[in-house]
């Protein structure tokens, strides 16, 4: 098994060899699990964790994702804003990716995803907003200078993470190193294949590069939570949970985050062996730990 990172405090490590050796955990075994009824409810879990962060420290760091998934976290938080009043003047938000190539308006980008889904209905500040750059001339230095942005403010609070079918996490494919930063990276054909549904369809039209936070990066957040739904998420969230960690299945290394928590619709959780531990039930939800 490679060497895996684990959560650092404030600041990081320069060199990946120099990180401490993780603590030893068999697969899966810290993992919390919440399977929600439907997809409304699992988007209710999440914002009540999300909220729960900008409450405890209002200046908190989040990593935030983009696609299918989260539009129902957004719209969520949009409504906590409204209606209870949740301040998001003091966040910091660093989105963990962004295709290299569209302009910041294009309508696929993720910086207009962000701001049309999210930023534009609430308080956020925004020169506490990060997305990189697109049209970066060097997407090399753009990378640098994100990784620097995160640790300049004391490194991801909380990271908001979905899942691609092959179990990438950000744009970080199979076969990405767990030492990984924030860098350009390459798309893996399925994942253009998934992600043509945002170009009308058009599989030429998506972007074949990215800039990416490496899964060093999103390791060293200090809590992780990860959504998914759908049974297409299914066989992914299996190899999350019950596989081997391996680089072949980026999410695998999230079995060795100490404070990491999956929230799942019940088809995303199709194929998730009963936990050894029971569940817990809640209004519309059952908590598993694994």
């Amino acid at each position: 098994m490679p060497s895996i990172p684990t959560v650092m405090e404030r600041g990081d490590y320069e060199d990946y060899e120099s990180l401490p050796k993780p603590r030893t955990i068999k697969g899966g075994e810290s993992m919390r699990v919440i399977v929600a009824d439907d997809y409304e409810i699992m988007s209710k879990e999440a914002a009540k964790i999300v909220a729960d962060q900008i409450r405890k420290r209002r200046d908190s760091v989040f990593a935030l994702p983009t696609g299918g998934t989260p539009v129902g976290l957004y719209a969520e938080l949009i409504r906590m804003h409204k209606e209870e009043g949740l301040d998001f003047s003091r966040v910091f938000m660093f989105n963990l990716d962004e295709y290299i190539g569209l302009p910041e308006d294009h309508e696929s980008s993720y910086h207009f995803y962000m701001y049309d889904k999210f930023f534009n209905h609430v308080n956020v500040t925004r020169d506490k907003v990060h997305i990189p750059h697109g049209l970066a001339e060097d997407p090399e230095e753009e990378a640098a200078d994100y990784e620097w942005a995160i640790k300049r403010v004391g490194g991801i609070d909380l990271g908001v993470l979905g899942i691609g079918r092959n179990g990438h996490i950000g744009f970080n494919e199979p076969k990405t190193e767990f030492g990984s930063s924030t860098r350009p990276i390459y798309l893996a054909k399925r994942t253009i294949e998934a992600n043509a549904r945002f170009f009308e369809g058009d599989h030429e039209a998506v972007p074949r590069r990215a800039i990416s936070m490496g899964i060093r990066t999103i390791m060293n957040s200090r809590k992780i939570i990860l959504l998914a739904n759908g049974t297409e998420k299914s066989h992914a969230i299996y190899q999350t949970v019950h596989g081997p960690v391996t680089e072949m299945v980026p999410s695998s290394v999230l079995q060795l985050h100490p404070d990491c928590t999956l929230i799942l619709d019940k088809d995303a959780a199709c194929e998730l062996e009963p936990s050894p531990n029971g569940f817990v039930p809640g209004r519309g939800i059952r908590t598993m730990v694994y």
